[in-house]
């Protein structure tokens, strides 16, 4: 070992007056023996050829070897701690920083790890569902050993929606290595419910002024579900992520009550048992709740930066960019195009216009001959608006199964079974409920962001009808009169040929089976069929009830409309 390196530990040694000197030089010198000895003074490290020159001015009462020559020398954190060469034990930089009497925030840097960043950008967009979980765990996976991304942005925009899928993401991120890997969670808009559990388990989250981290979301939570994510939180992303667990925690326990504790200038936020478990509580001083009972907690942009739930606020993306030193967008992992075009065909405005482009395109089609192209562009609308919502998380075979049945109702009622009755009320409710529920996770509401979702499932329903409504209209004041247009309807009948059609329907004549009498081959109810000589004929009562094989007679003639009633003798 160089002189020069032994002589600045000495030097170091002896200023500092932590570490005894000659535990300093053995750390770098393994060829010297250490030994510790008990004084009059207390313990005491030196080597063998230093002893007697201790036993000189002090009085020596036993002695041992700590580490032989030749041996190197080590200390386990408890060893250091017990000998009384550290102070503190910190099994990670929120306890460092809470050691030191320090914020966290200011052990957090955006600098690269390595002078460079390979950045990726995974999206976590909708309901989050085990495919979108498999699909984002395994680009992040490929991206840092195949391509040695050291800096992946999760852009967060969801309202959760499955707390197994949402841990086994929030897992899997708590476990990469930050000192290899940088995780920043970016939520321009929100990350609720266990959508924020995600954001929680990146090593830095980013935020908009009015993003939402927290609270109610798609997915209501069993009083199970909140012991469990609790748990997860307290013991897998709070340890591994340097979080306070009280606040992430109360984002899932309405029944949590934090309350803002003050150290000097250092201010946390802790539970009662949260607090109980800091190395010395009565420092802390208890200031006010920031929790509502009965409320999952949820923080907005700005406030989730003070309470030290974000790191860091930004305006856009180019302010992301630049927090980081990111001279280009960090690459979109995306598995292909189809992707984007569902997300297109998910939203709101595209949604609406598929439906009243369909529905115009199925009345169009009820009102001309054959099937043609009207049908055609209905069927290709309601799969189009089914399969993004299917992929999208929102619809399943359920709401397909619905929509179908209520089409056929509504034809039953049309064609088969003249009159609005229950047939038709039950076709429109069940089109209704299909596509309200094709355009949510839920059935009914059970928070205030499933009721708004549920809000705006109406919304975009009513707003369907009525552009449907509107456009019939246009339809039938203006398609009669365009000269190829005009081709695609069935025109209703003119007066000449309702008379002429009437008039066709009466040729044929019963006038001969006045009086007449036959026996009911069918039930009449009040319509059915009667036998006259060798002829079946179509008759039909007064509304009284007629068994098969009554005797009936013929009281009315009207054309082809011929009334009986049954013979009492």
């Amino acid at each position: 070992m160089p002189k020069s390196v032994l002589s600045s530990y000495e030097d170091i040694a002896a200023r500092r007056k932590k570490m005894p000197v000659e535990v300093a030089l053995k750390l770098v010198d393994a060829s010297r023996e250490l030994l510790e000895v008990e004084t009059d003074m207390g313990k005491e490290y030196v080597t063998p050829e230093t002893l007697p020159a201790l036993r000189k001015k002090r009085t020596v009462s036993g002695e041992s070897v700590v580490f032989r020559a030749g041996q190197p020398a080590q200390f386990s954190g408890n060893e250091a701690r017990k000998r009384g060469f550290v102070d503190h034990l910190a099994l990670n930089p929120l306890e460092l920083a809470r050691a030191l009497e320090i914020s966290p925030e200011s052990l957090k840097d955006t600098a690269p790890l390595d002078g460079q960043w390979r950045s990726v950008r995974v999206d976590i967009k909708g309901p989050i569902r085990a495919d979108l979980v498999d699909k984002a765990e395994r680009m992040v996976r490929e991206a840092i050993e195949r391509h040695e991304a050291n800096f992946v942005c999760l852009w967060i925009d969801s309202a959760g929606g499955s707390p197994i899928d949402s841990q086994r993401l929030a897992g899997y991120l708590s476990e990469l290595d930050s000192g290899r890997v940088r995780t920043v969670a970016y939520v321009p808009r929100e990350a609720r419910a266990d959508a924020a559990l995600v954001a929680l388990a990146c090593d830095q989250i980013v935020v908009h002024p009015g993003a939402v981290l927290g609270g109610e979301g798609d997915h209501s939570f069993a009083p199970e579900e909140v012991a469990d994510m609790t748990r997860f939180i307290r013991n897998q992303v709070a340890p591994k992520k340097s979080r306070s667990w009280s606040l992430p925690a109360a984002m899932f326990d309405p029944n949590l009550t934090v309350i803002r504790c003050r150290r000097g200038s250092e201010v946390e936020y802790f539970c009662d048992e949260e607090l109980n478990e800091q190395p010395k509580p009565e420092r802390w001083v208890k200031a006010e709740e920031v929790t509502t009972k009965g409320q999952p907690f949820r923080a907005k942009g700005t406030e989730a930066v003070e309470l030290r739930l974000a790191t860091h606020e930004v305006n856009d993306f180019a302010g992301f960019r630049e927090l980081y030193g990111l001279e280009n967008d960090p690459t979109l992992l995306e598995p292909n195009w189809a992707d984007t075009f569902i997300e297109a065909l998910a939203s709101p405005g595209l949604a609406v216009l598929l439906l009243v482009i369909g529905g115009v395109a199925l009345y169009a089609e009820l009102h001309s001959p054959g099937i043609g192209v009207p049908g055609f562009i209905a069927t290709l609308c309601f799969v189009l608006f089914f399969w993004s919502r299917f992929l999208g998380g929102t619809a399943g075979w359920l709401e397909v199964l619905l929509f179908l049945l209520g089409v056929t109702f509504l034809m039953l009622e049309i064609f088969v079974i003249p009159g609005f009755g229950i047939f038709g009320l039950g076709g429109g409710a069940l089109l209704i409920a299909s596509l309200v529920l094709a355009s949510q996770t839920f059935v009914i509401p059970r928070n205030e962001y499933q009721a708004a979702e549920f809000r705006n499932s109406l919304v975009m329903i009513t707003a369907s009808g009525i552009g449907i409504i509107a456009v019939i209209l246009l339809i039938n004041r203006w398609l009669p009169h365009a000269p190829v247009l005009s081709q695609l309807i069935l025109n209703p009948p003119t007066h000449e040929e309702v008379e002429a059609i009437s008039q066709s329907e009466s040729l044929g004549h019963f006038d001969d089976l006045l009086g007449a009498r036959g026996i009911a081959v069918t039930p009449l109810v009040p319509g059915g069929k009667a036998r006259f000589g060798r002829n079946n004929v179509d008759v039909l009562t007064d509304g009284e009830f007629v068994p098969r094989g009554t005797e009936v007679e013929v009281v009315e003639v009207q054309g082809n409309r011929v009334l009986v009633r049954p013979v009492t003798t």
